[in-house]
């Protein structure tokens, strides 16, 4: 996983799945973990490990990813590798799918993937360099029973 000249990953959307098991092969690796999600206190036991420091950022929420990112301006930290991790999942069929489920489900899975990716490169362009990942699901490449709102949100 190293990546050359990198110091700093943030991770959005952490939770315990994969981004947990991506946290840990960082801190292996050498990296400063940072870490971001809606809900911080169930990060600690993964901070305890990896020595991450945790940050409260509602992914699709212009104004949170913006602060988050001015968080690390101020602390003088630049996130190297960028890596977008937060999904929201609601599961039913087409025709009983609540349109605002389905809109919220479509702002954390695609639309904050644009506005993390806005604050990231805004940064990297003048530091010359940087990383940024997404993580999807086989959902972004075929559709399952129940799983339009998540599909949709991946694919994008």
């Amino acid at each position: 996983m190293a990546v050359p000249h990198a110091q700093t990953v943030l991770i959005i959307g952490a939770g315990g799945g994969l981004s947990a098991a991506l946290a840990r092969r960082c801190a292996a690796e050498g990296l400063h973990v940072r870490l971001a999600a809606r809900e911080v206190t169930k990060l600690a036991s993964l901070c305890a490990q990896t020595g991450a420091q945790a940050y409260r950022c509602d992914a699709s929420d212009a104004v949170q990813v913006e602060q988050l990112f001015a968080q690390l301006d101020r602390a003088s930290e630049r996130a190297d590798v960028v890596i977008y991790n937060p999904g929201l999942r609601i599961a039913a069929p087409v025709i009983e799918l609540d349109p605002e489920a389905v809109a919220r489900s479509l702002a954390v899975n695609a639309f904050g993937a644009f506005l993390v990716a806005q604050q990231a490169v805004r940064r990297m362009l003048p530091q010359g360099q940087g990383t940024l990942l997404f993580t999807g699901a086989s959902a972004s490449l075929k559709g399952y029973p129940r799983s339009a709102a998540f599909a949709m949100g991946k694919f994008a």
